[in-house]
């Protein structure tokens, strides 16, 4: 559920910043939101693979460190002034949505490390 999620995420993203413009600081903001967006749903497939349950864990951090920088980065072309405002909010809703899914599974695995 959260790798597809994370992958419509994604999707989302990539038609959101392919309408901003292709040159000065939209696109700029654009490559950096398409680096951090995609690589939520990078990690949390790679966790689905990962060789031990810290290693697991570990994954799935790293994704949450992208999902708070995409939304700095969603905020950021939001407070610039973005055309598509309700499409901008939606997606820093559903990364918020996404982020507070990584942090229970992230929480949930670290109790299970330590036997809880």
């Amino acid at each position: 559920m959260l790798e597809e999620r994370s992958k419509t995420f994604s999707l989302h993203i990539l038609q959101t910043c392919d309408k901003l413009k292709k040159d000065g600081i939209q696109y700029i903001l654009a490559k950096q939101l398409v680096r951090s967006a995609t690589s939520i749903g990078a990690n949390i497939h790679e966790a689905n693979y990962a060789a031990s349950k810290s290693d697991f864990v570990n994954k799935l951090q790293i994704a949450l460190k992208e999902c708070h920088e995409s939304e700095y980065w969603l905020d950021l072309i939001l407070s610039a002034g973005y055309p598509d405002m309700q499409e901008v909010s939606a997606l820093i809703k559903e990364c918020g949505s996404i982020r507070s899914i990584l942090i229970k599974s992230i929480n949930t695995a670290k109790a299970d490390l330590s036997g809880r």
